[in-house]
């Protein structure tokens, strides 16, 4: 059911809502390491990808609005009873720092476009023209503001990339070693392995 957490996987929502989040953040990881080789693209090819790179940036950060709501309005299944208190607490940890890397990217990146010497708009998918922020947007020196928000967006990249590797592993972990259903509650179509036979 959309709505309902059960006691062994996320809610349908909760899952779409992950998987179109974690595939945008890869996407624009992606392209941000693209952008930011100068010989790789023509000027109107960069132009294409840094509006792509901004919109999908956009609807991560709404989405991750919807993401947190529905995470606080709908109790996520409870973790194995055989991990440890360490690795509950390194999982909780890792998921909120997800959480806020998801808001802080691009909301960095947004102050990032709104303190750009260039004034260049933001078209959403080409559809409509998404605002700079007011109070950025009109400050008479931009470049020291655009600097530091250009410098904190990167660092803030780098550090997605290390945790998006750490998830992985540790999902990895949980699948090939643990053997328990932790993977699968996000992939309902996978199944957990068996359990090994004790030696």
């Amino acid at each position: 059911m959309l709505g309902s957490t059960t006691d062994r996987r996320y809610t349908t929502v909760a899952i779409t809502i992950h998987w179109v989040i974690a595939l945008s953040i890869i996407a624009l990881l992606i392209a941000g390491l693209v952008m930011s080789e100068d010989d790789l693209l023509d000027k109107a090819m960069r132009f294409k990808v840094i509006q792509l790179h901004k919109s999908l940036g956009l609807t991560v950060l709404v989405l991750s609005l919807a993401r947190l709501l529905w995470r606080l309005t709908h109790k996520p299944p409870a973790l194995p009873a055989t991990m440890a208190g360490w690795e509950k607490f390194a999982a909780t940890a890792t998921h909120w720092a997800f959480y806020g890397l998801m808001f802080a990217l691009p909301l960095t990146g947004w102050a990032l476009v709104s303190t750009s010497s260039w004034g260049l708009p933001t078209f959403w998918f080409g559809l409509f023209e998404w605002p700079h922020l007011p109070i950025l947007s009109t400050l008479a020196d931009k470049k020291p503001a655009n600097d530091l928000f250009g410098e904190t967006h990167e660092i803030l990249a780098y550090i997605m990339i290390a945790l998006i590797f750490l998830h992985f592993g540790a999902a990895m972990k949980h699948y090939l070693w643990n053997r328990d259903d932790v993977l699968s509650r996000m992939l309902p179509f996978l199944k957990p392995l068996k359990s090994k036979a004790p030696s």
